[in-house]
């Protein structure tokens, strides 16, 4: 299981540019069923995603296609957790 970290760079002026593509690449992931959970880092920090069912290599090459990460808008963080315990409702994270 991973949590992507996407921190806003000095480029984050750009972020509009970018916006929809980035949208559409959150919902690819969500799609293929890598993406669990997407938020924004507050206070207007970046994002994050909790991803699970992929490996690290896979995520780095889906992370470096983030239209957000390619301009340079935000920074990209990948933190690997190998979940140990889990609440009930979490335990398909243990497998």
């Amino acid at each position: 299981m991973f949590v992507v970290l996407l921190k806003f760079s000095d480029n984050k002026g750009k972020a509009s540019q970018f916006m929809e593509g980035h949208k559409e690449w959150i919902k690819r992931g969500f799609d293929d069923g890598v993406f669990l959970l997407a938020g924004s880092l507050q206070p207007n920090l970046g994002g994050g995603i909790v991803a699970h069912d992929t490996s690290l290599s896979d995520l780095q090459g889906r992370v470096n296609t983030d239209p957000f990460v390619a301009e340079k808008v935000v920074k990209a963080e990948i933190l690997e957790i190998t979940p140990s315990k889990a609440d009930a409702r979490l335990n398909f994270l243990l497998d």
